[in-house]
């Protein structure tokens, strides 16, 4: 039983994240999750765990250094950068041009929807799971499962982007999401590289945020983020805390993500783009069951590339109508 409610512990956290990003936390999705997860579980192989170090809790301790190379002054494909400043200008300004195309979409119940014309395609990652600070193979192997069969990503406009149509496409607070809130105060750093094909390509690192919120800080002005998943954490009922509040147990941090995109310097427009975001999660002090004061901590690796594959249209079953 102690075995299986770490599971338990482990898979309502990855559900809860994967009902996040989908945009949709409805419990039931987690309680189904975790009862087949409990089913496969019974196989006995839980002595196979094995020690492990919490690549989540060093990443909290690292601050938040430069995974790209430093902005160099210079001119790239006949435009001439300053500074960072210009580079993020340089980039609002593509966003504004790329996002505001629209296109019409046949979706998946065969309805004609105007859409965002660039459009991404998903990937998600929930991986370095660490119960207790122990990897498992059961859990490493039932993640992957419990994703494809929770988390049903589909199109969507540049980042960050909380509806694939124009009009619903807002954050928390009704503000519209379909221009670029990032300011040269949100990156770690940015640099430019000449293709010397009439395109330039601009990468960008935002800063680390804890509990980010679409639009609304570093992290939530690139990326669609899961927001405050503690809210997520108090819907479930047969969770409590050992010690302290969820705000004080439940981590959320991002970092050491990228932003790269291709733009075009003749039409200002985006061309080609890759949103890498990467989240890491930790959970301290939990209760569930006999199953006293734990740990657990995972890595979430988000990517979203720009323009979407006629493969992955045809995965999601949403079409542009010619």
């Amino acid at each position: 039983m102690k075995r299986i409610c770490k599971a338990v512990l482990c898979i309502a956290l990855a559900l809860g994240l994967v009902a996040s990003f989908a945009g949709c936390a409805k419990m039931n999705y987690i309680t189904n999750g975790t009862i087949q997860a409990i089913n496969e579980v019974k196989s006995g192989d839980w002595n196979k765990s094995s020690e492990a170090v919490s690549t989540a809790a060093a990443a909290n301790d690292e601050g938040d250094p430069a995974v790209i190379d430093e902005f160099q002054a210079g001119t790239y494909g006949g435009v001439e950068f300053k500074g960072i400043d210009d580079v993020i200008k340089y980039y609002a300004d593509a966003y504004n041009k790329t996002k505001a195309k629209k296109a019409n979409f046949k979706n998946e119940k065969g309805e004609v929807v105007e859409m965002y014309a660039f459009a991404d395609e998903k990937t998600m990652e929930v991986k370095d799971i660490l119960v207790e600070g122990k990897s498992n193979a059961v859990i490493d192997k039932l993640i992957p499962q419990l994703l494809n069969a929770l988390y049903a990503p589909t199109i969507g406009g540049l980042h960050p982007c909380n509806a694939r149509e124009p009009e619903n496409d807002k954050d928390e607070n009704g503000e519209s999401l379909m221009t670029c809130r990032v300011t040269s105060d949100d990156v770690v750093t940015a640099n430019v590289k000449d293709n010397n094909d009439g395109t330039i390509t601009i990468t960008m690192q935002p800063k680390a945020v804890n509990m980010s919120r679409v639009g609304l800080d570093s992290q939530g002005k690139f990326y669609t983020t899961l927001n405050d998943i503690g809210e997520v954490v108090e819907q479930v009922d047969a969770l409590s805390w050992a010690s302290g509040t969820t705000e004080e147990n439940c981590k959320v941090n991002y970092k050491g993500g990228t932003v790269t995109v291709k733009i075009d310097t003749k039409s200002g427009e985006i061309v080609e783009a890759d949103y890498n975001m990467i989240a890491y999660v930790v959970v301290q002090h939990a209760n569930i069951a006999v199953v006293k004061d734990k740990s657990l901590s995972a890595t979430v690796d988000y990517r979203c590339h720009f323009p979407a594959s006629k493969e992955f249209y045809d995965k999601v079953n949403c079409h542009p109508v010619n």
